[in-house]
């Protein structure tokens, strides 16, 4: 009878095969469910085994700094060292940075977007990530081209940084130039570069895209200052280069001029402002476009999935 018993034995998995499993659960779950459920759960639960890729990033857009902080100390301390993949937006403070560090000898992947961290504790940490491959900094308004140098001099294996902008982030700013040639500099290794909306000029994209050899990808979408003709495009055919057309899109008549889903124009802010109205946004879906979403997918985007709740990380609302 015993063995033909359907029933499965789930507290006797071993620590790795239920890590694996809770990973799928959400954050709240995992600590407040599963060690309820039995010793070995709770046990699997305090240990390394749930922990080796912390992606907290939905959640702590939504908690205040200092909760943020707690959980973050306490997630990290349990992975024990095994620390792989850490995401989290907003991180509050430098010592947050700091603490992370101390505990990435095996992170590869960090992404921090919209942390309140600076160049100077960039600077001091950044020999303790050495490890990392793919580093996300976006709409990290206190980090410049010195925060950029010492990554590149210390993180020999970057070979993906994603360091996007929004609009409104950089109005007390006339240029990135400098951003864009610490990068050129100090990044031979990239594969994929996402520069959107970084005030940057063709030159500085042009060093970039003679200095890394390996890249594959460069998105700079927004960044209108940069033109690249049909000649230098031929020059680097090795890169899938994603960003504003060679024309003037504020010219253009009507959407039919970029409905060409083979081509990677995109609409210039000046345009979208002035052709779309806001009974305009009431009609679109409320699906938002994921970060994630793989950069060899885009071709054309109009974000039509407008959300104003968090208007910071979206297109601004029309005037």
């Amino acid at each position: 009878m015993e063995e033909d018993c359907k029933f499965r034995h789930w507290d006797e998995l071993i620590p790795d095969a239920l890590g694996l499993i809770f990973k799928n659960l959400s954050l709240q779950e995992i600590l407040t469910v599963i060690p309820r459920v039995c010793k070995s759960w709770g046990k699997a639960v305090r240990g390394p085994y749930c922990w080796q890729e912390i992606d907290i990033e939905q959640w702590s857009e939504l908690c205040r700094p200092e909760t943020l902080d707690r959980m973050l100390q306490m997630l990290i301390t349990r992975s024990s060292g095994s620390l792989r993949k850490l995401c989290v937006s907003g991180l509050p403070c430098d010592q947050s940075l700091s603490f992370i560090a101390d505990h990435a000898k095996s992170l590869q992947t960090l992404q921090l977007p919209r942390s309140a961290i600076g160049n100077e504790i960039v600077e001091q940490v950044a020999w303790r990530l050495s490890t990392i491959t793919f580093l996300d900094i976006s709409h990290c308004r206190n980090i410049g081209a010195p925060a950029l140098e010492a990554i590149g001099k210390h993180c020999k294996s970057l070979t993906r940084l994603r360091r996007t902008m929004h609009p409104l982030e950089l109005i007390d700013k006339l240029s990135q130039d400098e951003e864009a040639l610490v990068i050129a500099a100090t990044m031979p290794k990239l594969r994929h570069l996402e520069v959107a909306y970084l005030l940057i000029s063709t030159e500085s994209v042009l060093k970039i895209l003679s200095s890394c050899p390996e890249l594959e990808l460069l998105d700079v979408r927004g960044c209108w200052n940069v033109i690249l003709d049909e000649k230098i495009v031929k020059k680097f055919s090795g890169v899938k280069v994603i960003g504003p057309p060679p024309i003037d899109c504020c010219k253009m008549t009507g959407w039919d001029d970029c409905s060409n889903s083979g081509s990677s124009r995109y609409l210039s802010w000046d345009f979208v402002a002035g052709e779309i109205d806001d009974d305009y946004y009431e009609d679109m879906s409320d699906a938002a476009w994921e970060d994630d979403q793989s950069m060899e997918e885009v071709e054309l985007m109009f974000y039509d999935g407008f959300d104003f709740n968090n208007a910071l990380f979206d297109w601004p609302r029309s005037p």
